[in-house]
């Protein structure tokens, strides 16, 4: 456009640049897909103390992401995150290099959100296949469809924690 004496240009309306609009509204970058149209996928929900993960798993070559980032990346700090997550693919004795998982996590920390991975790909196996008997049938022997309802206790007034309480003198 030609910047005329009353009127500016779309690139420099109030000193924004040309990626954001007069308004002030920023345009969105399209998200890379992680999985194409044609895939067919599998869907699991998993939750463990107050993580709760949404997974999705195809066919493929061993892509393994968690929040948009590698499983290694994420899980940087912890090495024994790792056989965890995998544990449903060791249980059917199927490599889990054959699939594509991903999977976005929230709440918790490393150990609860892993966990919930786990529980949301044994779910996913389970919902998809046709011999989703069998699998279940082998999942259930490592107890990988059971979710786990153990959660920190609340604090109670009167007391320093769950149950511990102030030290109780006799005399």
């Amino acid at each position: 456009m030609k910047n005329t004496g009353t009127t500016a240009s779309v690139s420099t309306v109030a000193g924004k640049s040309s990626d954001t609009m007069s308004l002030g509204v920023k345009v969105k970058k399209k998200k890379q897909k992680f999985f194409s149209a044609s895939q067919n996928r599998l869907y699991g929900t998993g939750r463990r103390k107050s993580s709760v993960a949404r997974v999705w798993i195809a066919e493929g070559t061993g892509r393994f992401l968690v929040n948009r980032r590698s499983l290694s990346d994420y899980f940087s700090a912890s090495d024994y995150v790792m056989p965890s997550i995998v544990k449903p693919f060791a249980a059917l004795g199927v490599a889990a290099e054959k699939y594509d998982v991903f999977c976005t996590v929230k709440g918790g920390g490393t150990t609860g959100q892993s966990q919930a991975i786990m529980h949301g790909i044994s779910r996913a196996l389970v919902c998809g296949d046709n011999e989703a008997n069998e699998i279940r049938k082998a999942l259930k022997v490592f107890k990988l469809l059971t979710r786990d309802s153990r959660e920190v206790e609340r604090k109670k007034y009167g007391l320093r924690g769950a149950r511990k309480s102030t030290q109780f003198s006799k005399r």
